[in-house]
């Protein structure tokens, strides 16, 4: 999907999003919208409901438990003479010609006779005295069956050896309901899809499309030649497999990239899709999405597929109907006039062939709307190619939050079916897989809270409050398709602590430092947690950084003194290989990281304050987009021309702004911001902007009345009293997402300090005097600055000192007066009579000196 495109050029979330906070007003800044602890995604809906006895996933239809009449099974079951065909999909029961009758059949006019809905995958499960009997529509709806059996067995309405009377009449709402492997990233092992491949079966998926981008022999420009050996052995076992298992494997092939448009090709295409039918494939679908050129022809496209329809599928007879995924997949770019793509594919494509759609942009819900675009169109119900839980933009991410964002009043008349394209991590995957799993089965009853609830038990059952506090805290993307996260925690800023809340949010911290071994130690599912690891340890040692945040805020409220709260404020902070470890395997993104960061942040500008006598410039971000509410916008405060803030939606709301708070009304004579994530070509930016400063928040007048084209923006004035400084977006067609390198107001020079500043390295020397402790100075070598006449000491507030460092006090003739050698974080040097200057000489992070 395009979404990885964005890297080179913003299309694919184009469209502005629905979800989230409300922009703030042209001329009007909404403060409140900007507070930390509102969330910019729906919340989860559902509810949890108690299952003390059984879990059937997915939800039947119609079920009806008589728990006051029981069947013993504890010596097994008898398979009927036509159950015995079914053996091998009993491997969960015990056979034993003494044990309970166990009936497995189908056929449409048993099915009919038993009541059974005439569907492909519907069946009836009775259990009373004589046994248990299972009535399917086709052999598929028996195997369902079995799966049903399977979870009565395995729940604790059967754990004394019986089972309760049932009576079980249940179907599939959607034809087809699975899985697409069509990330960007590493494919999955063999082992993984293996495993994965069951796991529809046992969930009563049916489909699973085989499009791994990375595949080498499914796109170009390999895609016309057939699998080395090895592969295409694995290719026949996992065919193999999903026959077992009732899923379709749905071989894709990706030719559009250079697909010539002449006999020569389709024959090359058609000798591939023998190459796979000899390999055990029944199923294919033709991608031809993310290409341009001469592939993204629709006329041709229609044409090659309705071709492929008569000399391919239709000759063989065994094979499915085939699956295409369009060039317009989205309404982001989708042209929907009656000549656009879509419309010819309703006007020319066979009308059996179905059609992928992804919604309104890449990454979106499941909505009527966006179906009635797409089938208004392509003329028969979309097969909807559901981007969740995939990551490759995001691939710092693990997405295991509930499946929601699904309307549940949509029928087989709307959307032929549902597959959710996963992470590149199969196995943990698997929490997003139950889910749609049990949507696209019931899609009136699906519940999302509760089946990720169900879902937890499912996958990790031995350790399963421990994954549970582990998925709870890694469901966000951070940008992009939004998604709750960590919806049971309250956090809050260090203004609005009470005691009661300190104490949950450090109880929840201290689960989640427990999480990672328990989940070692506990977990029989090695292949997942090979995935997890990563993410394990960076897990625990968030937990271990939130409980020592909350305990160090204690102490700070406690009134502690100085060179104590500031040394184990030191302590606390992150190195910069604990932020980098954090960055490549991120969660808590939502609450608990920002909870850590937001409460160093607010403990040093308040111990800041009180040394400095004065607010201190710790200046904060403020945006028209919802993202403000994470920590996203310190990367344009953090004085790194590398790194930048992003919008991560689509500009062209109708008060787009990007801005600072400077906390205080202050003069302001000076703003420098660098726009884009570079200042030559990159697309991400405002190309028709105005500088603006307000004292309120409300209104706002210009610095710069317009600007065209502009990455690099400099003003330079008289002085202007002014709290918040933005730059406001003007009328343009730009649809890009907004990025935003640095935002200084005020920056400080070297030359103009008003006292004599020195150091072996002038770069960013001016953040030893910035009113800040958000940057340190990285010192190597000596700095020398003045003092005033008078001051009576210098303090100096560094990161923790690997090796001590030495503080020289020079009279004016540069005479040593003092000489101290410092080993902590916090150091207060005295200031004799005829001190001039002070000379630091070592290596350390130097976050702040106050001269009084």
């Amino acid at each position: 999907m395009r979404y990885i495109a964005r890297r080179s050029v913003s299309l694919a979330l184009a469209a502005t999003m629905t979800w989230g906070l409300a922009a703030a007003q042209d001329g009007e800044f909404d403060l409140s919208s900007q507070r930390n602890e509102d969330q910019t995604v729906l919340p989860v809906t559902g509810k949890k409901l108690a299952h003390p006895d059984y879990v059937i996933n997915p939800t039947p239809h119609s079920i009806d438990i008589d728990k006051a009449h029981t069947l013993g099974i504890a010596k097994g079951f008898a398979l009927t003479p036509k159950a015995m065909r079914f053996a091998s999909d009993t491997w969960f029961a015990a056979l034993n010609p003494k044990g309970a009758r166990l009936d497995i059949d189908y056929g449409t006019k048993l099915a009919a006779k038993a009541g059974v809905k005439p569907v492909s995958g519907a069946y009836r499960l009775k259990v009373d005295k004589n046994g248990v009997t299972i009535t399917g529509y086709d052999d598929r709806g028996a195997f369902y069956g079995l799966q049903t059996l399977r979870q009565l067995m395995a729940s604790a309405v059967a754990n004394d050896g019986t089972l309760p009377y049932a009576d079980i009449n249940d179907w599939p709402d959607l034809p087809v309901r699975g899985v697409v492997e069509g990330f960007y990233g590493t494919p999955w092992s063999h082992a993984v899809r293996l495993s994965l491949i069951e796991y529809y079966g046992r969930h009563k998926m049916n489909t699973y499309l085989y499009g791994p981008k990375d595949d080498p022999y499914h796109s170009s420009p390999n895609w016309r030649l057939p699998y080395p050996p090895a592969e295409a052995t694995k290719i026949r076992e996992l065919a193999g497999t999903a026959r077992r298992n009732r899923v379709d494997f749905v071989w894709a092939i990706h030719p559009g990239k250079d697909i010539k448009w002449n006999e020569e090709d389709y024959r090359n295409l058609v000798n591939k899709l023998e190459m796979m039918y000899d390999l055990g494939v029944r199923h294919f679908a033709i991608f031809f999405d993310d290409i341009d050129g001469e592939g993204t022809n629709p006329k041709r496209q229609a044409e090659l597929l309705n071709r492929i329809n008569a000399d391919f599928v239709r000759v063989k007879g065994d094979v499915g109907p085939l699956t295409v995924c369009p060039t317009d997949y989205s309404k982001a770019w989708a042209k929907p006039g009656p000549d656009g793509p879509l419309a010819i594919y309703g006007r020319d494509l066979d009308p059996d062939v179905k059609v992928f759609w992804t919604g309104d942009v890449v990454c979106s819900d499941l909505t009527p709307s966006t179906l009635d675009f797409i089938n208004s169109r392509i003329k028969r119900p979309a097969f909807y190619w559901w981007n969740f839980p995939v990551s490759d933009y995001c691939r710092n991410m693990l997405l295991l939050g509930p499946v929601y964002g699904l309307d549940t009043t949509l029928t087989s008349n709307e959307t032929c079916g549902i597959v959710s394209n996963p992470m590149e991590h199969g196995e943990a995957s698997k929490t997003a897989l139950y889910g749609v799993a049990d949507y696209s089965w019931n899609v009136g009853a699906y519940n999302p809270l509760d089946n990720w609830e169900r879902s937890i038990n499912d996958i990790m059952p031995a350790a399963a409050d421990a994954y549970r506090t582990f998925a709870i805290h890694s469901t966000d993307t951070e940008t992009g398709y939004r998604r709750d996260e960590s919806w049971e925690t309250k956090t809050f800023r260090l203004a609005d602590w009470n005691d009661a809340d300190a104490q949950a949010l450090d109880e929840e911290f201290a689960r989640v430092e427990k999480a990672p071994a328990e989940l070692r130690a506990k977990s029989d599912n090695a292949l997942m947690l090979r995935e997890l690891e990563p993410w394990l340890v960076e897990f625990g040692k968030l937990g271990s950084r939130g409980r020592n945040v909350i305990a160090l805020a204690r102490q700070f409220r406690a009134g502690g003194a100085d060179s104590t709260i500031w040394n184990a404020y030191a302590a606390a902070l992150m190195t910069p290989a604990d932020r980098k470890a954090y960055e490549a395997h991120k969660s808590g993104t939502m609450k608990l990281q920002p909870f850590y960061d937001n409460m160093m942040s607010d403990m040093s500008a308040a111990f800041l304050t009180k040394l400095l006598g004065e607010v201190g410039c710790d200046y904060r971000g403020i945006t028209s987009y919802p993202n403000t509410v994470t920590n996203q916008y310190k990367l344009m405060l953090d004085g790194d021309s590398t790194t930048f803030y992003t919008s991560a939606e689509s500009q062209g709301g109708k008060a787009d702004w990007i801005g600072v708070d400077l906390l205080a009304v202050r003069p302001v004579s000076e703003v420098a911001i660098r726009q884009g994530r570079n200042s030559v070509d990159d697309v991400d930016y405002y190309d028709h902007a105005t500088l603006e400063y307000s004292l309120d928040g409300r209104t706002w007048k210009p610095l710069i009345e317009e600007m065209t084209k502009q990455y690099d923006i400099n003003w330079t004035g008289a002085p202007v009293e002014a709290r918040y400084v933005r730059l406001r977006r003007l009328p343009s067609e730009r649809k890009n997402w907004a990025s935003v390198r640095t935002f200084e107001v005020n920056p400080l020079h070297a030359d103009r300090m008003g006292f004599a500043l020195k150091a072996s390295d002038m770069t960013n020397v001016t953040r030893l005097f910035d009113r800040s402790t958000a940057i340190p100075y990285r010192l190597n070598g000596d700095v020398t600055f003045g003092v005033a006449p008078g001051a009576k000491a210098c303090t100096l507030l560094a990161g923790t000192v690997a090796s001590p460092y030495t503080v020289r006090v020079l009279d004016t003739k540069g005479k040593v007066l003092s000489t101290t050698t410092v080993s902590t974080p916090y150091a207060q040097i005295a200031l004799p009579a005829g001190a001039a200057s002070v000379d630091v000489k070592g290596k350390v992070d130097i976050y702040e000196v106050v001269v009084k």
